[in-house]
């Protein structure tokens, strides 16, 4: 059994310290969790629209650790860009992109 935190995003994240280097990332706000049996799937639809997996999106049932580990991705993607992997202002639009996986590294931020 696991938990399942389906929300992971920049607001969510605490830092222990100031510094960096002696600092401990927490993750927040467990609003959204859930335990998951190790066979078991999840099927609800949660989430913020710009860090949610795209089997999230698109309605699938689906495993916990891969939707959070997809989330941490596009937190690292921000964190080492600035920008997110996916925007659109309309919310149907953006879960398209999702849908697509549809980023790139072209920004000049990349070179």
């Amino acid at each position: 059994m696991g938990v399942v935190h389906r929300d992971i995003k920049p607001e969510n994240l605490l830092l222990t310290a100031k510094e960096l280097e002696k600092g401990v990332v927490k993750i927040s706000d467990f609003g959204f969790a859930r335990f998951l049996q190790s066979d078991e799937l999840a099927n609800t639809r949660c989430g913020t629209p710009g860090y949610v997996a795209p089997e999230i999106v698109m309605g699938n049932p689906y495993k916990g650790e891969p939707s959070d580990f997809w989330s941490c991705g596009v937190v690292l993607y921000i964190m080492l860009s600035g920008e997110p992997p996916f925007f659109h202002e309309d919310t149907f639009e953006l879960y398209e992109l999702i849908k697509k996986c549809a980023y790139n590294f072209d920004s000049p931020i990349w070179k």
